[in-house]
C-alpha cells in the first residue's frame, strides 16, 4: 500500500465518527441542563472527568452499558442521545415520517446551534429555578412579548 493511502487511513481510524460526536454533544446538552459539572457527572458513573471530557467530544466511544448508565444518571431515555440526529448520519426521521404517513408535523423554530449555546442552556436552568409557578409563567410571558411577531 502506497505511504499515502497509509497515511490517510491512519488519519482516518483517528478522527472520531460524527455518531460519537453527536451522541456526547448531547451528553453535554443534557448535562449542562442538569447544572451538573464534568466532575459530578464523573463521580456519579466512577470516572474522571477527563473520561467525561472525552465521551462529550466523541474521542472516546460510549458503550452500550456506559450509555445506560449515562441514561439513568441524567434521567432521560436512551433514545435522548440519538435525537436530532441529522440525516447524513442515520437520522432520517423526516424519511420515515412521510413513509409512515400519520399526524406528526415537521417541527420549525430554534435551529439546532441555538440549542447548544451556553446563553441558551443558561436560561433554560434559571428560568426552571424559577419554583413559583406563577412567577414562572410572567416571565415566560414577558420574553414572548419582547420577541418580534411572527
Amino acid at each position: 500500500m502506497p505511504s499515502d493511502q497509509v497515511a490517510e487511513r491512519t488519519e482516518r481510524e483517528h478522527r472520531p465518527s460524527p455518531i460519537d460526536v453527536h451522541v456526547g454533544s448531547r451528553v453535554r446538552l443534557r448535562r449542562t441542563l442538569l447544572g451538573m459539572s464534568q466532575e459530578k457527572l464523573g463521580e456519579a458513573l466512577g470516572l474522571t472527568f477527563q473520561q467525561v471530557q472525552k465521551y462529550e467530544r466523541g474521542v472516546n466511544r460510549i458503550g452500550a452499558s456506559r450509555l445506560f448508565d449515562l441514561a439513568r444518571v441524567l434521567d432521560v431515555p436512551i433514545g435522548f442521545f440519538f435525537d436530532d440526529m441529522p440525516d447524513a448520519m442515520g437520522g432520517g426521521t423526516t424519511a420515515l415520517r412521510a413513509r409512515l404517513g400519520g399526524f406528526a408535523e415537521q417541527q420549525e423554530g430554534f435551529e439546532d446551534d441555538t440549542l447548544h449555546k451556553r446563553e441558551t442552556l443558561e436560561l433554560v436552568r434559571a428560568y426552571y429555578r424559577i419554583t413559583e409557578p406563577a412567577v414562572r409563567k410572567r416571565v415566560f410571558d414577558l420574553i414572548k412579548s419582547l420577541a418580534p411577531t411572527d
